[in-house]
């Protein structure tokens, strides 16, 4: 596990915003989809209470007279024909002799017909068979005063009067009833109002017949005494109302057939009543039926535009034939609003609380003209039908900000992802392949320069592998002039050399043995670019030594290199170990320097032999000042020194570089512990075995 973590550690970055970018489209779709479901509840129960209320209205407008007017006239087969036909009234019939009685009558009935702003009629027949094969009509006008037609006088178009027409089963049946005043009705007002018959008389194709008038054609008409403005001018226009009884000999001989009579009649709706109030003379119809300016009473198929689309009322009479009900309607479908089908199937997938449960609403209504049962079903499909076209226009919103993301996130894979892999590829190539000066021009990122942050740091990187790139031909150049150097210091040196060892072939072994080391420093130097590269690449003759006298010369000769009171502990018995006598006398001469160099003033250094059964230690101990800590783990590393200037005080610092190297190469090791009251080196080497 920790192997594959490992692995991908390089791509984490890269991981975290992919994963990043992922999150926030897949959060816009969670809040979008929640969003959703949140809606569709909140819809779904503005439906059940909407619902609920629609029921309701349902129930209060079929209670309602014209409600009940209604029920008792559903919708039969096609739509009737233009003109004003008669209704059942919930009445056995209209006490026509009486204003306020017929006035209240089509009132609470809701039968009147509206006729422009002041006209109405209302044509009906009472639900009793046996109140006779009438035809009711009332309604009401406005007019100048009226005009009462004169007895004796043959010309009825000089008073007001009233055209009647009906036309059912293939007859027709017309009437004209002038105004006739009654004056004892109008002295007993003492007012302007007036109050009057209508008499009728029979009317033919070759017109009005001056005859006797129909016996059981009755009619009333009552003028209101004040102004419709309220002024009292003479020419101001008086509400009028009307009341008419109309004998229709079909009807009535229906009932006397010899079977039993069928009421109402099943073509109520077919039959056509015409009324026209006509003013002295021959001018315009004050009212006229067949005008195009109508309101039609309240009907059954009134009820659908109070449904919503998907919702169904179904209305019947009990104790009525079975399974025909009064009328059976169904919510328009609204246009078709565009919207996706994915998106409605998704919206219609989200849980919803109560939503699998069918709406149902029934109540029986309790009406003087019987018993009815109203059942309203809903359909709560349509909630997701809409809030599929207002989900589907937000869609857009959705998409956009999906697609902002997704542009983002090329921006940053394309711009700056990628051109970071592309360096961190051409890095990491470099890195490789990196030998000498010529690798760093292997790296170019010039494609990647830019004024963006990226392309500010592909510049910063180009311009720094440029300098370095010229440090090292620097460094090159330099190597080489030291190299120069080494030679030519090295070629000036071994002649007088060799020149002072053949003078001293004969003479002091001490003069020869310093000679030969001065011979093979030259020799390890000479041709090296570098000292450290010199003292690496340097070879060394291991051999057979022995310790205890070869530390017993070093503390004799100690004085002759500078180095005093040097006293040797352990001594006097041989210890042989693999050394190469040279390079441990410069090892152990570089730590006595520094021992002498940090000494206290007049205290010793002691050098201690130890030996062990595969090994044997000198140890070199002086008193005086410790290492410090931050120096200690790098006094054997090339060019280290605690001394500021060092070079130019002649400390190099490779010193104790030069014995770290030395004591390897033999197979051995030095270290450095500090005491508390001084510090000690340990070099550590191999005895040889007898």
């Amino acid at each position: 596990m920790g192997v594959r973590f490992l692995r991908i550690v390089p791509y984490r970055l890269r991981i975290l915003l992919r994963a990043a970018f992922l999150l926030l489209a897949l959060a816009t779709l969670g809040l979008a989809v929640s969003v959703l479901q949140q809606e569709k509840q909140l819809s779904y129960n503005n439906y059940q209470a909407s619902f609920q209320k629609t029921a309701q209205h349902l129930s209060a407008t079929l209670r309602h007279p014209a409600g009940q007017l209604a029920l008792l006239n559903p919708p039969h087969g096609a739509p009737p024909a233009a003109g004003l036909h008669p209704v059942l009234l919930p009445f056995a019939s209209l006490d026509f002799d009486d204003q306020n009685k017929v006035q209240q009558a089509v009132a609470l009935s809701g039968c009147l017909v509206q006729y422009g702003t002041s006209g109405n009629l209302c044509a009906g027949v009472g639900n009793d068979v046996w109140a006779g094969g009438f035809i009711y009509v009332a309604g009401s006008f406005d007019s100048a005063r009226l005009v009462p037609h004169p007895h004796g006088v043959e010309a009825l178009d000089q008073a007001h009067r009233v055209l009647v027409s009906v036309a059912l089963r293939g007859q027709r049946y017309d009437w004209i009833a002038p105004f006739e005043e009654t004056t004892e009705a109008g002295a007993a007002r003492g007012g302007t109002g007036m109050h009057g018959r209508l008499t009728g008389f029979k009317a033919g194709a070759s017109g009005f017949r001056k005859m006797n008038p129909v016996r059981d054609f009755r009619g009333w008409i009552w003028q209101g005494a004040q102004c419709n403005d309220g002024g009292n001018a003479d020419d101001c226009l008086h509400s009028a109302f009307f009341s008419l009884r109309l004998p229709v000999g079909v009807l009535r001989d229906a009932l006397f057939d010899g079977t039993r009579p069928v009421w109402p009649p099943a073509d109520l709706a077919q039959i056509t009543v015409r009324i026209s109030v006509l003013a002295p003379g021959a001018g315009p119809a004050l009212l006229d039926s067949d005008s195009d300016q109508t309101v039609r009473p309240f009907a059954l198929t009134d009820l659908q535009a109070s449904l919503l689309p998907g919702e169904t009322l179904r209305i019947k009479k009990l104790g009525g034939p079975a399974g025909i009900p009064l009328a059976e309607l169904t919510g328009a479908a609204p246009q078709e609003e565009p919207s996706w089908r994915l998106l409605t199937s998704l919206i219609r997938r989200l849980p919803v609380d109560a939503y699998d449960v069918p709406l149902a609403a029934t109540e029986t209504l309790a009406l003087p003209s019987g018993r009815y049962e109203m059942t309203l079903n809903g359909d709560a499909r349509s909630v997701s039908k809409s809030l599929s076209v207002v989900a589907s226009r937000l869609s857009w919103f959705v998409g956009a900000m999906l697609l902002a993301l997704l542009l983002a996130w090329l921006v940053i894979e394309i711009g700056v992802i990628r051109r970071i892999r592309v360096l961190i590829r051409r890095a990491d190539s470099v890195a490789k392949t990196v030998k000498g000066s010529g690798a760093a021009d292997e790296f170019d990122v010039s494609d990647l320069r830019g004024e963006d942050e990226l392309g500010v740091l592909a510049s910063c990187l180009h311009d720094l592998l440029r300098r370095v790139r010229e440090d090292v031909e620097r460094e090159s150049i330099r190597a080489e002039q030291e190299r120069d150097m080494w030679h030519a210091v090295g070629h000036e040196i071994m002649s007088p050399l060799q020149s002072l060892m053949a003078l001293h072939a004969d003479g002091d072994g001490q003069s020869m043995r310093y000679l030969a080391r001065m011979q093979q420093a030259i020799r390890v130097l000479y041709g090296s670019a570098s000292p450290s590269e010199a003292f690496q690449a340097s070879v060394v003759q291991v051999g057979e030594l022995d310790l205890a006298a070869f530390l017993e010369h070093i503390a004799a000769n100690a004085p002759c290199a500078g180095i005093d009171d040097v006293r040797l502990v352990g001594g006097g018995r041989a210890i042989l170990a693999r050394a190469d006598e040279y390079c441990l006398e410069d090892a152990v001469t570089h730590v006595l320097r520094n021992a002498a160099r940090y000494r206290t003033p007049g205290s010793p250094i002691t050098l201690t032999l130890d030996a062990s059964e595969t090994g044997a230690s000198i140890t070199i101990f002086n008193r005086g000042p410790t290492i410090a800590a931050e120096l200690i783990g790098r006094v054997f590393e090339y060019g280290v020194s605690d001394q500021p200037d060092s070079g130019a005080a002649g400390n190099r610092g490779q010193g104790l570089f030069v014995a770290k190297i030395y004591m390897a190469k033999m197979g051995g090791t030095i270290s450095v512990l500090n005491h508390t009251d001084g510090v000690s080196f340990t070099l550590s080497l191999q005895r040889m075995q007898a």
